[in-house]
């Protein structure tokens, strides 16, 4: 990159503006954006309306040499993006009749009938490159004026992000605005708060003298991005400091880049030939559902059971009806019979469960809003563990959940070691 890259993202929509759907293409740019070495200058969310797309695309143009836009491309009345930017530049709406067959051949894969009105969606801005589609119906596209470049892309995050992962970014790359290797790498703690990272990793970046820190933690996890603060360097030498920082953190250490919780154990169940089965109570299916995002979960996620009244606790997961008499459905004996007892029913090798009060009713003097209670079977342990999160009821929810799952990504960790040691004796 032989110049610093001014970039601005358009998002275009009512919806964001009216609060109905959350900017996540904000987040998602910005992140992918600053791992290629770019940042975000400027940013507007504009609504569905000609005049203002018309606004936003001109000051971009001027002081911004990338502008990605998002949304407006679809085949309704309110989808003006193209049209808006085509009347900005002077430039002519081509009608493209490949773009018209590639939305019949999906319609047809779908068994649907292709309307008429999909056809605004084949028009390209004269002297544009065609983004294809792959998930969707409109194509992106990508146009270079004077010494702006412009993109736009879809609406809908499932056709957006493979569009900019295997057409931008190579794009990028290609004409020198981003960078070859990553600008940064991501270290992802848990079970550890933001100022004991610190003090973990702070003094070796120090050190090594040319590199920089920098934090986000989200609901228990402390993201970690050490990058390079003087360019003179190179990416292995960046490596080094990573690699030296996750040495320090130890089991604190989950992952490099944006691995989850569920992943590491994910792959850890798969190399031994192990599966797991989950009863969840007050997280609902978040706990399950934390597998089933992986690609293949089902060579290791036998299932769950979602058993939010004391009734399914005791006939779906075999929860003893004393139990929950003497301790309460909320109890670390409720949770360690709760994982036992899911674990046999569903023939897993181990068990983990959650139960607790999320608020912001219930609770009470031995268990308060925010306690929530884990159990954990296996071959090697059976163990209940008790937390306790302030904050809103779907907060306390998520930060049930990565305890949960930390608190068994380290308890296989353990059994790894014990495991090389006996063998080593």
């Amino acid at each position: 990159m032989s110049k610093q890259v001014t970039v601005e993202i358009l998002n275009i929509g009512d919806e964001l503006l009216l609060g109905i759907r959350t900017n996540s293409h904000l987040t998602y740019l910005g992140k992918q954006l600053s791992l290629l070495g770019l940042k975000i200058d400027h940013c507007q969310v504009v609504p569905d309306k000609a005049e203002a797309i018309n606004a936003a695309f001109a000051i971009a143009a001027k002081r911004s040499d990338v502008v990605i836009a998002t949304g407006g491309l679809g085949p309704t009345e309110d989808d003006l993006t193209r049209e808006s930017l085509a009347k900005l530049l002077g430039r002519k709406l081509i009608y493209n009749e490949s773009i018209f067959d590639t939305i019949k051949d999906r319609f047809l894969k779908l068994g649907r009938n292709v309307s008429e009105v999909h056809k605004k969606q084949c028009y390209q801005i004269e002297g544009s490159q065609i983004l294809k589609n792959d998930r969707g119906t409109a194509p992106g596209l990508l146009v270079k004026q004077e010494l702006c470049t412009i993109i736009l892309l879809p609406g809908p995050s499932h056709e957006l992000i493979p569009m900019f992962e295997k057409q931008v970014i190579p794009y990028f790359k290609i004409n020198s605005f981003a960078q070859e290797d990553n600008a940064y790498i991501q270290l992802r703690t848990c079970g550890i708060g933001e100022s004991s990272v610190e003090e973990m990793v702070a003094p070796i970046v120090k050190q090594y003298g040319f590199a920089e820190l920098a934090f986000c933690v989200h609901l228990g996890i402390v993201d970690v991005r050490i990058s390079l603060a003087d360019k003179t360097k190179n990416a292995d030498q960046l490596k080094q400091v990573a690699e030296v920082c996750r040495l320090a953190l130890g089991d604190h250490f989950v992952g490099y880049g944006d691995i989850t919780l569920s992943q590491v154990i994910y792959h850890k169940l798969r190399h031994h030939q192990k599966t797991l089965a989950v009863a969840e109570s007050c997280t609902g299916g978040l706990l399950g559902n934390a597998f089933t995002d992986i690609p293949g979960a089902s060579k290791v996620f036998q299932g769950g059971v979602i058993c939010y009244a004391n009734e399914v606790k005791i006939s779906q997961v075999g929860v003893p009806e004393e139990i929950i008499d003497q301790h309460g459905a909320v109890s670390g004996e409720c949770a360690i019979a709760m994982a036992s007892g899911v674990a046999e029913n569903l023939s897993s090798d181990y068990g983990l469960s959650i139960t607790g009060f999320a608020g912001p009713e219930g609770g009470n003097e031995d268990n308060p809003i925010g306690t929530i209670h884990i159990g954990f079977h296996s071959s090697f342990g059976i163990w209940g563990k008790r937390v306790r999160y302030l904050g809103g009821r779907m907060d306390v929810k998520a930060r049930a959940v990565n305890a949960a799952l930390d608190w068994m990504r380290r308890l296989l960790i353990g059994q790894e070691q014990t495991d090389i040691e006996e063998q080593n004796i």
